[in-house]
């Protein structure tokens, strides 16, 4: 069988793209979804600590993440059985050495969320001492800072299962096992070789993440420069316990965040280690140096590190998506970069993705996603 579309990558951006394709089309389309690895999602999507905050990736993204809101409040019927969203404020606090709001990393935020024309609250001393944080951190990270109300964590496993369960009439055909070793286009069909067998399709999807200028290069396509950058994450049970309303808090410095989970606190460094694509592990170095930054911040005390990981979160230079027709090479479609912001904005870019696909009229302007605009 030749299949209408095969999306390479069965992670968040290849399942939202492949639900939202059946959508689109009434259920008509043939879809092949090709996983590398035996679960999907096993690289960047299993490993996210993801939540929805409305300015997260800057003014290019906002758009995005505003039309994504909607289906992550009211999923279609059968979609998911338990909410996507969980109600979580979300605070961007001045650090001790920068905490002048008219001049600092708390300025700079503010203006990015007026750009982005993002709603937010400036909060002094005293709210924050009486907020959850209060009893968390020492008195000079509790000086200023950024309050967005309205944000939420989302249930990443619901979302992406969802995805790849397809509606009640029509689902894609999910590949596992699947890694790509070769691509042939001969009389308008593209002949994918693959780890699980041979596949053919009219027309392929890049949506390989970490691994897409490579996948690229297997079409014949120019890269666009994408860039694996490393996020670790460490897991850390706290005396006193964290509070289950703690707010996901970030250093407006960008030196570290956290969110409560389960009971835990899960604390990362912020850190964009430019990497290779493969199964990435979180370096010793940079957790012992982010519990090191917590501990200097904290009142709380670190009882143990329970676990942690690590995962890629690729962007192309300018840090926008790449979405859209390569342009070069026929047949070839760009659905990759999404860094991390591809979970919040996972339904508008797979909707967005779906209708340039079938020529459709998208509800976002994708000029500014386009896989056309640079070619390296």
């Amino acid at each position: 069988m030749t299949y209408d579309i095969a999306i390479i990558g069965a992670g968040m951006a290849g399942a939202s793209l492949a639900w939202s394709l059946g959508q689109r089309s009434g259920g008509r389309l043939r879809v092949a979804l090709l996983e590398m690895e035996a679960q999907p999602g096993y690289h960047t999507t299993g490993r996210s600590a993801a939540f929805w905050v409305e300015s997260y990736g800057g003014p290019g993204i906002v758009p995005l993440t505003r039309a994504s809101r909607s289906f992550f409040d009211a999923p279609p019927a059968g979609f998911c059985d338990r909410p996507l969203l969980g109600p979580r404020d979300a605070v961007m606090l001045a650090p001790p050495d920068d905490a002048d709001f008219h001049g600092g990393a708390l300025a700079a935020l503010a203006a990015e969320f007026d750009a982005g024309g993002v709603a937010y609250v400036p909060v002094d001393a005293a709210w924050l001492a009486a907020s959850p944080l209060g009893p968390m951190l020492r008195p000079e990270w509790l000086t200023a800072g950024l309050l967005q109300p309205g944000c939420f964590d989302i249930d990443v496993a619901a979302l992406h299962q969802g995805y790849l369960r397809g509606s009640v009439d029509w689902k894609p055909t999910l590949v596992r096992d699947a890694e790509v070793t070769g691509l042939t286009r001969r009389a308008g069909v593209w002949h994918v070789e693959t780890r699980a067998g041979p596949i053919a399709a009219t027309t392929i999807v890049n949506a390989a993440g970490a691994w897409g200028d490579g996948v690229a290069g297997l079409a014949g396509a120019r890269p666009r420069g994408l860039l694996p950058l490393r996020r670790t994450m460490a897991v850390l049970a706290l005396d006193p316990p964290v509070a289950a309303d703690l707010p996901i808090t970030m250093d407006a410095a960008e030196r570290f965040y956290f969110k409560p989970e389960s009971g835990r606190l899960w604390l990362s460094p912020h850190d964009e280690t430019l990497d290779v694509p493969h199964d990435v592990r979180p370096d010793e170095l940079d957790l012992a140096t982010v519990i090191d930054r917590f501990e200097q911040a904290a009142r709380a005390r670190v009882v143990r590190l329970e676990s942690s990981w690590a995962g890629l979160r690729t962007f192309a230079p300018d840090r926008l998506p790449v979405f859209g027709w390569d342009g070069a090479v026929d047949g070839l479609f760009w659905c990759a970069g999404q860094g991390g912001f591809g979970i919040q904005t996972a339904p508008a870019a797979g909707d967005l993705c779906a209708a340039l696909l079938l020529d459709q009229a998208p509800a976002l302007d994708p000029a500014p996603y386009s896989a056309k605009r640079f070619i390296i």
